[in-house]
């Protein structure tokens, strides 16, 4: 059954919040892009275009894979590029800082709760690995503060051992362990969380088909230069119907318009009523 047919027009109100990271929360995708194009530019290779980032982002590997490298037509080999690619990391990494409204919009959530009264949980599903979540999150205090929100036992990372191998967005896999680390930790006697009272909050494509494959609800905040990438596919985002990584299970998707996902600009000014939270 797809979410779709899962739904009501009254959604009931929401009661766990879930986070992807990189490009949502903080400023790492443009510290990306940088990293990619310096070693680009020191080989004589255009910068990353969006038309080909826009592929890669939320791909577990994929900067680093196929689709990057047949463009990219670089004369070194894959191993010198991570190589490369790594130390550009390690020393970029430290400007990585929380983007606009995500202090505000965690910090917040700590101490909403629903129209049913109920305490608003939140956990992390990111593609990450624990060695680049670290370097991120050591890279400055207001970082730290802001990744410390989020509970340790409630952050899934992209080599989480409980993820099986191939498993990744847009797999539903993450956001439903990371629903099953919330439900895990809830004070005895309290009723389990449902996906359908889970809102996921993501940037990338497949990271929004992900979360409609959970059969949860999702903001999707893109950055401006995938936006406008997908301007005419927002609706096919929406619904995880753009098939970028193909992994079958179409009963898992979404139908356009259904309610289920909409578009954001930013986390600033976020709308809590409109989805049954309510901040002191």
């Amino acid at each position: 059954m797809s979410p779709s047919e899962q739904s009501s027009p009254d959604f009931p109100p929401v009661r766990a919040c879930i986070f992807d990271m990189d490009g949502l929360l903080l400023n790492t995708e443009d510290i990306y892009t940088l990293c990619a194009d310096n070693v680009l530019t020191k080989y004589g290779r255009p910068r990353l275009p969006w038309s080909v980032k826009a592929r890669l982002m939320g791909v577990p590997g994929a900067s680093t894979g196929d689709i990057f490298h047949a463009w990219a037509q670089l004369p070194i080999s894959r191993e010198q590029f991570r190589h490369e690619q790594n130390e550009q990391q390690q020393l970029h990494f430290p400007e990585c800082a929380p983007l606009p409204g995500a202090v505000d919009l965690l910090t917040h959530l700590k101490v909403a709760h629903n129209t049913d009264e109920r305490r608003i949980e939140i956990a992390l599903a990111t593609s990450s690995s624990k060695y680049n979540y670290d370097r991120k999150a050591a890279s400055r205090p207001e970082t730290r503060n802001l990744l410390d929100l989020i509970p340790e036992d409630r952050r899934v990372l992209g080599d989480d051992a409980r993820v099986q191998h191939g498993r990744g967005k847009p797999a539903p896999d993450m956001y439903l362990l990371a629903l099953e680390t919330i439900n895990s930790t809830l004070p005895e006697g309290e009723a389990k969380i449902a996906p359908n009272e889970c809102l996921v909050f993501e940037d990338s494509v497949p990271g929004v088909e992900s979360g409609r494959r959970a059969g949860m609800r999702v903001v999707w905040v893109p950055h401006p230069g995938l936006a406008a990438e997908y301007k005419d596919m927002a609706k096919e985002v929406l619904a995880g119907r753009t098939g970028l990584v193909e992994i079958g299970d179409e009963h898992q998707l979404g139908e356009f318009d259904d309610g289920w996902a909409e578009q954001l600009p930013s986390l600033e000014g976020f709308p809590y009523a409109k989805f049954g939270i309510e901040v002191p």
